[in-house]
């Protein structure tokens, strides 16, 4: 269930929401007269949820690169990573 919280509690009871987002690994949700104003996390819960999208995105490249069918062998691909690194 997600927390809400009211931006006067953001204010006022700061330690205690930032102790909940660091335990509990998940946002808490700010109003601002009633209303969704801000989702405040911790900064590693952010880290890893920008991380998931950027390779969400990488994923998406891929999968669109063998849709318009550019794509290589694995073995030539291989074949030039070994070149290139080769001791």
């Amino acid at each position: 269930m997600p927390s809400i919280r009211s931006s006067t509690d953001l204010r006022n009871h700061y330690n205690e929401i930032s102790t909940f987002c660091h335990k509990h690994s998940e946002p808490v949700f700010i109003t601002k007269n009633g209303q969704g104003d801000l989702a405040v996390m911790s900064i590693e819960t952010y880290e890893q949820l920008a991380g998931r999208l950027e390779l969400y995105g990488l994923l998406q490249e891929g999968l669109d690169d063998v849709a318009a069918g550019r794509t290589r062998p694995f073995k030539d691909v291989m074949d030039e990573l070994r070149e290139k690194y080769k001791p």
